[in-house]
């Protein structure tokens, strides 16, 4: 399985906010960190509000933040939403696609199959799973 640029963005953007999700954090300081043009990043927040992932703080102060504590978003349940629209082969695609060998291909059933168990593997771990090996290597960079 690959994850697209979207989504691994999207997920770097929910671990960033999960290592302190009280604050709100302006879309241009995660653009920074991420080193992600600021307009691409805010269309993958935006996203990510739209889904149920992160709540818009509006004003001066305003940003993004989680909407749910850490624990509780799952890894899988994010890619299966960010790459909602990114089919994994030509038949995936929710018009059927322009796949000539559809109708005697068993290619699609086997990656179904495979990338269903893609997003349950990943549904075991959390983004603060992944957020707390993020703080503890920043921890051993900087100790």
């Amino acid at each position: 399985m690959m994850l697209t640029r979207y989504t691994d963005y999207g997920l770097r953007a929910l671990m960033l906010l999960a290592s302190d999700p009280d604050r709100v954090q302006p879309a241009i300081s995660l653009s920074k960190q991420l080193n992600v043009s600021r307009h691409h990043l805010a269309k993958i927040l935006q996203d990510l509000v739209a889904g149920g992932y992160l709540v818009s703080v509006r004003g001066v102060a305003g940003g993004v933040q989680l909407a749910n504590p850490p624990e509780q978003i799952r890894l899988g349940e994010v890619v299966r939403y960010l790459a909602r629209d990114h089919a994994l082969v030509e038949c995936f695609h929710k018009n059927g696609g322009n796949c000539s060998l559809r109708q005697i291909c068993q290619l699609r059933r086997a990656l179904g199959e495979a990338q269903e168990a893609f997003i349950v593997s990943l549904n075991d771990h959390s983004i603060a799973d992944i957020s707390v090996l993020m703080a503890a290597e920043r921890g051993a960079l900087s100790g």
